[in-house]
């Protein structure tokens, strides 16, 4: 994406870029629907999916990924492929169920979804990874990305591809590109730095469903915080198409 703030007229973008992009994300069921729905923006513009969310919760259980994971690969996914709601890509849609039933073998391996995502956290900004040696400034791809989709493909995990990756990264709060002069960069740097001193930052092995209760300054169920801009118009971190 571009440096520049820009002003944005969609309410569903600033609602977004305000109040969830890049905070914090300790919940397996919320990380698994950002990495579901990273994968389905892919060609398409974010408020294409912003916009249809709550349809995809609805027809993909919630995003709770052990009810996905006993979907049936035919009859399921003749349904969703009729779901005017949603994104009707079958490869996208077979993959949410795959990627499910592998989220519950690395949930069984690491305790919870979010004990190994969080593992990937890189402990500086990263560059971005491609042909410009000067590269933009704010990356679609970095080294971190390109592990961690490499990693998940091993794992069998589908359309996580490393621009998909990093494009998670920010929207989970592991990576911080709210930019200079964005009135949401201090306060996702606040509300990470409060998340790391929480046990989620360095998990436990219990259950995801245990280790992700009542943990204060981590972002649940996608909680919104109080709008910081006020009455001022919201300035946004620029190329709202691209922004996870």
């Amino acid at each position: 994406g571009h440096s520049l703030l820009v002003k944005h007229d969609h309410l569903d973008y600033q609602r977004y870029h305000d109040e969830e992009w890049g905070l914090p994300v300790a919940d397996d069921i919320r990380l698994f629907e950002k990495i579901c729905l990273e994968g389905f923006q892919s060609g398409l513009s974010w408020l294409t999916i912003l916009r249809k969310r709550e349809n995809f919760r609805k027809a993909f259980a919630e995003f709770d990924f052990a009810e996905i994971a006993r979907f049936d690969d035919d009859k399921d996914v003749d349904r969703l492929l009729g779901n005017q709601g949603i994104v009707r890509h079958r490869g996208k849609i077979e993959a949410t169920i795959n990627n499910a039933r592998r989220a519950i073998e690395v949930v069984d391996e690491f305790g919870s979804l979010a004990a190994y995502v969080w593992q990937w956290a890189p402990s500086f900004a990263e560059p971005h990874v491609g042909k410009s040696q000067q590269g933009p400034p704010i990356p679609s791809v970095t080294k971190t990305s390109q592990a961690l989709s490499k990693d998940l493909k091993k794992r069998g995990w589908k359309f996580f591809r490393p621009t998909t990756a990093y494009a998670f990264m920010q929207a989970m709060g592991m990576v911080n590109d709210h930019l200079e002069g964005c009135a949401s960069r201090q306060f996702a740097k606040e509300m990470r730095d409060e998340f790391e001193s929480t046990e989620i930052a360095n998990p436990s092995t219990r259950p995801a469903s245990q280790a992700n209760k009542d943990r204060p300054g981590v972002v649940q169920q996608c909680e919104f915080r109080d709008n910081i801009t006020g009455s001022n118009p919201v300035m946004l971190d620029a190329d709202w198409s691209k922004l996870p």
